[in-house]
């Protein structure tokens, strides 16, 4: 019996509504992750899951142009703690978390955090960036329409729902993550213990 192969593009913008339908609100901020649980803490019913420095996984290989047009890439930021949400302008909650999210990126920026967003599922680049433009938003995001970029995280700590929040270590490992919208105070809940570890290979 003969089966047909979805086009590459299909494929993705199946998987891509698939996500999109998972998150946006959809989802269960106090679910236990995927997996057998083995090294990572559930933080009460917040939703926030953490991994335990020995067992946190490398993050893949994002790269992309942003919203601008320039090429940026999730290595670009090794050595810092990465905040990296997944948004669209057409969420609601996402809309609710962008000045929050803008807040903490000037209270880190020094501090060596990066902020890098990838904004999925909007119509055209146009809608984002009036997003972006709108709410004050100074740090990049990847322009990332059919979630090919999101769809390259596998694991127990995949941002599978829009809005996303990943925490990235200084190593490029996943610290912590969010199927939700946060606040201000749960961000700095996130960021702060990570930015905190000891810098690799830094001199006693």
């Amino acid at each position: 019996m003969l089966t047909r192969r979805l086009p590459r593009r299909a494929a993705l913008l199946t998987a891509a509504a698939l996500l999109v339908l998972s998150g946006c609100g959809g989802m269960s901020a106090g679910g236990k992750s995927n997996g057998d649980g083995k090294g990572y803490v559930d933080s009460d019913k917040s939703g926030i899951v953490r991994a335990k420095t020995g067992d946190r996984t490398t993050a893949p290989k994002v790269s992309g142009k942003t919203l601008e047009g320039k090429d940026i890439s999730l290595a670009d930021f090794k050595g810092k703690v990465v905040v990296l949400n997944v948004w669209g302008s057409w969420c609601p909650p996402c809309r609710a978390e962008a000045a929050d999210f803008q807040q903490a990126h000037t209270e880190t920026a020094d501090k060596g955090v990066q902020f890098l967003g990838i904004n999925t599922r909007d119509a055209t680049q146009d809608n984002a960036l009036a997003f972006t433009n709108s709410k004050g938003i100074t740090y990049p995001s990847l322009w990332d329409p059919d979630a090919r970029e999101i769809l390259k995280f596998t694991g127990s700590l995949n941002p599978n729902a829009i809005p996303s929040t990943l925490i990235i270590d200084r190593e490029g490992r996943i610290a912590a993550r969010v199927l939700r919208a946060v606040t201000i105070e749960e961000l700095r809940s996130m960021i702060d213990p990570v930015l905190n570890e000891p810098v690799p290979n830094e001199k006693a």
